[in-house]
């Protein structure tokens, strides 16, 4: 069987609810969507508005507080939301690269090795069974293994260790100063090898939330080496299908999941920062047009926030004074404008509700934009 771009634009859209808002709980919706970017407090909010009709942030709130969705070092080691259901499979997955990339680099550079989180784990989730701040945290470390040592220790365990992120309150439920508890799964692993039956769970989930998708897209999904993905995908053999992609390209999907006509009407939107569609594939040109991919996706890895028109990253938003500043990177008809217009009107009061200058922080990517964009002021 055969599938085209715009057949992938539609299947994506239509799995990460982004068709239409659809009357679900945060809980549900999340496991539907599978992971929200969560580097910025403000995204998994701006996800789930664009996602759910009649979202209301408080109920995200409640999800935070109850721990029945939690905050997480996850797939490619940034931080995620996903429902506590879908964490310990998620985590276990991720075991082998979080083994190397974070026991690695600072960590061994203080003088740290593997024996040392070894050593350092069972104590440090005895010790974070109740929540604690990265201060306490980082002294704790220091008493056992000195000002020199720590710093570097903290770096590494603390996206290593199974720990999960505490909501401290504020408008997006977490600060810039971390308090974290121990996830209820114990310590992770000693070796480096992989967890089978975990990565079968991931693979699976990221096909049904972002599929059809290659070894390639999935493993960029997760950063889990393509072997892993590849062993996955055999011992999965019966409970995945294989389709030809864009220029031949293998693609895997979970059987029955949606995949809708090229021509279903995808409704514009305006996505958070760092929003899941723009990274979760390694060929992201079913979202976003080659040309623009430098645009929304900076050198240092920040992803703006996009305009998405017909289903793909037409330009970029931002918060100002007044409402939301929509610069679009090619003429956008009268009838989009009027649809952009309305989202921002919503996601003006999203905001004015919680904070009306989300992002501001990047708002120096603007003045690199190209000249001649086209740039609105949409009341909101």
């Amino acid at each position: 069987m055969e599938i085209t771009e715009r057949e992938l634009n539609r299947a994506t859209l239509s799995r990460q609810l982004l068709l239409g808002r659809e009357p679900l709980g945060v809980d549900d919706a999340v496991r539907r969507v599978v992971a929200l970017q969560a580097q910025h407090p403000a995204s998994p909010y701006v996800a789930l508005w664009n996602r759910i009709g009649g979202f209301d942030p408080a109920d995200l709130d409640a999800a935070f507080a109850a721990q029945a969705l939690v905050k997480a070092t996850l797939m490619r080691i940034t931080l995620h939301a996903v429902h506590a259901d879908d964490h310990r499979a998620l985590r276990e997955a991720m075991q082998q690269t979080l083994y190397a990339s974070r026991l690695g680099y600072r960590f061994a550079a203080a003088g740290l090795t593997p024996a040392h989180a070894h050593d350092l784990l069972p104590q440090l989730l005895e010790f974070t069974e109740r929540t604690r701040t990265t201060d306490e945290l980082k002294a704790w470390l220091e008493r056992r293994l000195g000002p020199q040592q720590a710093a570097g220790a903290w770096w590494g365990l603390k996206a290593y260790a199974p720990l999960l992120h505490v909501a401290t309150g504020g408008p997006w439920s977490f600060g810039h100063r971390s308090s974290f508890v121990a996830a209820p799964m114990g310590p992770p692993p000693t070796t480096r090898d992989a967890v089978p039956a975990a990565i079968q769970t991931l693979v699976l989930r990221f096909l049904a939330g972002f599929g059809p998708a290659s070894v390639a897209d999935i493993a960029q999904f997760s950063m889990v080496q393509r072997s892993l993905v590849r062993r996955a995908l055999t011992a999965l053999d019966g409970s995945v299908e294989q389709l030809a992609g864009p220029g031949g390209t293998v693609l895997f999907d979970v059987p029955g999941a949606p995949r809708p006509p090229a021509d279903a009407p995808a409704p514009p939107r305006l996505l958070g920062m760092w929003d899941s569609i723009l990274l979760a594939y390694a060929d992201r040109s079913r979202i976003i047009p080659p040309a623009y991919r430098r645009l929304v996706i900076r050198v240092n890895g920040d992803v703006l926030p996009t305009l998405l028109v017909d289903g793909r990253v037409a330009g970029v938003w931002r918060a100002v004074d007044g409402g939301i500043e929509a610069t679009a990177f090619a003429d956008l008809q009268s009838a989009v404008w009027d649809g952009l217009a309305a989202e921002a009107r919503s996601l003006g009061a999203l905001l004015s509700a919680r904070d009306p200058r989300a992002y501001s922080r990047y708002d120096h990517w603007w003045t690199k934009l190209p000249d001649g964009a086209a740039r609105r002021l949409l009341p909101a």
